[in-house]
């Protein structure tokens, strides 16, 4: 298998680098966090002037038409440049379920926004008791005469706040954990009945917990099979994984970069204490930790795009337990060889900690999915 960039991938990445250098250091990224929902709209318009939130989308659609390795190009550099812009939220969960999934009044009612960056989404999944089985859905939709009327809560929608529509798992008929019975709705997010509470999670990102009480939406605002949707939920939720692995890619990559660079300058007994053998075999354990993660993302990249469920979840899973190995070693590594320092907030390296924990518990922690490899047989 090739595993060299073909041209274009080449240049988009040149490209995708240079803006983030432009745009994105990191005292630029505490001024974004500090914007309305913790993320800027002149750095999201860039990213649509530079056809990033176009990327994966077919060129009939107005998109560029590209696949799961471009995702993976962009979400890698996301992640070395620790990007707050609700990118996962948006393109690849809320453009994932239009693309598999969508009539196509549904994407051109919605694509085009997304496209050039005036509309944001944001997934309504996760409940109280839910974690991370997605077929444990109470939100409850009944049919109402030409529409649905939904009531129920979700905890911790990514960029609920500020989106401009939610997608929100609902369950049609049956019982609480049943395969069958779940839909996919597409909810305006200023919808009458919805009540939001944000909050800042670890990473500084921004969530909020969303309520629904007899929320009103039309019988259109169903993607797929109102009464059978949980295969569309599991396709985009891995390939939000398989983006999340490559995002956790380039936090470990900047995170061995970072220390690597720390160790040549801080000295102590008068030399810098990247001289010390016992250090440097501890850096030489986290480059071969993150290269095992490297080829575990670009693995998931690959089986993102197959359309055997059962072959994909394997693969994904199986991702999914390295990198969230992988994160905690170089995680915890990082931060102890920085000494007191990494455990402050003016030290970039207790960021990319937080956002590799985040990551980890996105869609399935590493014990979850062990236990998925497990009962496939497929070794992690």
């Amino acid at each position: 298998m090739d595993f060299n960039l073909s041209e274009e991938q080449r240049l988009l990445k040149e490209s995708v680098d240079g803006l983030l250098t432009d745009v994105y250091a990191f005292d630029q990224r505490k001024k974004y966090l500090k914007e309305k929902g913790g993320w800027s709209r002149v750095v999201w318009s860039r990213f649509a002037q530079q056809g990033l939130l176009g990327l994966p989308f077919a060129e009939a659609d107005g998109g560029f038409g590209g696949g799961g390795v471009e995702t993976m190009i962009l979400m890698e550099a996301f992640g070395r440049a620790l990007v707050v812009e609700p990118y996962l939220a948006t393109v690849v969960i809320g453009g994932g379920f239009l693309r598999h999934g969508g009539s196509n009044v549904q994407k051109a009612a919605h694509l085009p926004g997304i496209i050039d960056g005036s509309k944001t989404f944001g997934f309504a999944q996760l409940e109280k008791n839910s974690r991370y089985d997605l077929n444990d859905v109470t939100t409850f939709a009944k049919k109402s005469g030409d529409g649905w009327v939904i009531d129920g809560e979700k905890f911790v929608v990514l960029n609920g706040e500020n989106a401009d529509t939610l997608i929100v798992t609902v369950r049609t008929k049956g019982a609480q954990r049943d395969s069958s019975g779940i839909a996919v709705l597409l909810v305006p997010a200023d919808a009458r009945g919805i009540s939001k509470k944000s909050y800042l999670t670890q990473d500084g990102l921004h969530a909020a917990d969303v309520s629904f009480t007899s929320v009103e939406v039309a019988r259109a605002a169903a993607i797929g099979d109102p009464e059978n949707a949980l295969p569309l939920v599991e396709r985009v939720a891995d390939d939000a994984r398989a983006a999340l692995c490559a995002e956790a890619v380039g936090l470990m990559d900047e995170s061995l970069k970072a220390t690597v660079d720390y160790m040549k300058t801080r000295k102590q007994f008068g030399v810098p204490i990247g001289s010390f053998q016992s250090l440097q075999h501890r850096a030489a354990d986290m480059f071969v930790v993150l290269e095992q993660a490297r080829s575990m993302s670009m693995y998931a990249t690959m089986a993102a795009d197959i359309d055997n469920a059962a072959e994909r979840a394997k693969a994904v899973a199986a991702a999914k337990v390295q990198i969230g190995r992988s994160g905690k070693f170089i995680g915890q590594q990082s931060i102890q060889l920085h000494g007191g320092i990494g455990m402050t907030m003016a030290a970039k390296i207790g960021h990319y900690f937080k956002r590799l924990t985040m990551i980890e518990h996105t869609f399935g922690d590493a014990d979850y999915h062990l236990r998925r490899v497990s009962e496939t047989g497929v070794l992690a």
